[in-house]
């Protein structure tokens, strides 16, 4: 197996050897090097059938801690539909494993069966390894599931009583990377290093265009030496979401902040991250489609592309406030305090790791973005 990895590895540099060879110069944007990292069909990390989350994975995600965002998601799932009549839609994209679904589906079938009864969940997904794990582990509940291409959901339009999620999709999209040097934004170009034998970086002045566009309408800054990443794909599927949405809500939950906090002076780094088997790297370059990558979720542009596609309100809060509103405390267990491993115990630190300052509770937000 380890042996398949590495023949895979270095097929996929050769891969991406070849492809740069077709741009002019031989230098591609970080934005391309990074779909392919992520979404090439063969090589890409979240398209090939290595496992991803959890223990054996690269990275834990909410939905790992016994269920309780997809109970409280539940809650307000129920809440959401409490005055909606007749069949609804409950449409997660990127569903990942479909561990989030299984509780959040578990949970409304036990709480509200009136409402599973007329429910209709729609899994978006594009990893083939996703749909195959989100197939066998969501069976007890498949007379509720209805798989759809991204196509597919968009043929299906205009939709109606529907709440649209995403767990941790946004992050996840190849940005561009820019630096600022001698007052003048510069955008990273990525190219094969001959000599070396190794993928490189390198930076040129940014000309007219979307990017270019996108920092001036952020007010991003001048300051000498910045870098920071401009998430174009984010704001092109949020409104092409919205844009087939006529009637409900769609939620983004996801780690991230607003426009001031990400161009802030300590952040001169910017905020891409690696991760590979539970360790953190500022390393894109190392484990082309071995590694995840991602960066913060800038929520200002996505409130603004929200308001210029027609939504009426919106809520902008933190995971933490989201799990307490929506009943996490209620799932504290008392217990003697005598046996640290009991049942009781355990489920206590699960809630207590996701109200946590320092981990996901403030890190984490959630964008609710209403129409009409």
């Amino acid at each position: 197996m380890q042996q398949d990895r590495q023949q895979q590895f270095v097929g996929f540099q050769e891969w991406i050897r070849g492809e740069l060879a077709s741009y002019p110069g031989g230098k591609a944007p970080f934005h391309d090097y990074m779909a392919w990292c992520l979404y090439h069909p063969e090589f890409g990390y979240y398209m090939n059938d290595r496992v991803k989350i959890g223990k054996e994975g690269d990275f834990y995600t909410s939905s790992n801690l016994g269920g309780f965002m997809g109970e409280c998601l539940a809650s307000y799932v129920r809440q959401s539909f409490a005055n909606e009549e007749g069949e609804v839609y409950l449409v997660e994209w990127g569903g990942g494993t479909g561990s989030l679904a299984l509780s959040l589906l578990d949970s409304i079938c036990a709480e509200d069966p009136e409402l599973y009864s007329r429910l209709k969940y729609i899994s978006v997904e594009a990893s083939p390894q996703h749909r195959k794990l989100q197939r066998q582990h969501l069976e007890s509940h498949q007379d509720r599931i209805l798989w759809l291409e991204e196509a597919e959901f968009y043929a299906s339009a205009p939709w109606r009583k529907t709440l649209l999620f995403s767990n941790e999709l946004p992050d996840a999209f190849p940005v561009h990377r820019i630096m600022v040097r001698g007052g003048v934004w510069h955008e990273c170009f990525v190219s094969w290093d001959a000599a070396n034998r190794e993928i490189k970086e390198s930076y040129v002045p940014l000309g007219d265009g979307e990017v270019a566009d996108y920092l001036i309408r952020e007010g991003a800054p001048l300051r000498e030496g910045q870098i920071f990443e401009v998430n174009l794909q984010a704001q092109h599927w949020l409104r092409s979401i919205l844009g087939a949405l006529e009637q409900g809500e769609v939620m983004t939950i996801d780690y991230g902040d607003v426009s001031e906090e990400l161009y802030a002076a300590h952040r001169m780094n910017g905020t891409l991250m690696c991760y590979y088997r539970h360790l953190a790297s500022d390393t894109p370059f190392q484990r082309p489609g071995e590694q995840d990558m991602t960066s913060h979720v800038n929520y200002s542009a996505l409130i603004r592309t929200g308001q210029e596609a027609g939504v009426s309100s919106w809520r902008f809060l933190t995971q933490k406030q989201f799990l307490v509103e929506n009943g996490l405390l209620d799932k504290l267990r008392e217990h003697s305090g005598r046996d640290p491993f009991s049942e009781e115990a355990r489920r206590n630190r699960m809630i207590r790791q996701l109200l946590l300052s320092d981990s996901m509770s403030e890190l984490f937000k959630v964008l609710i973005q209403t129409k009409p």
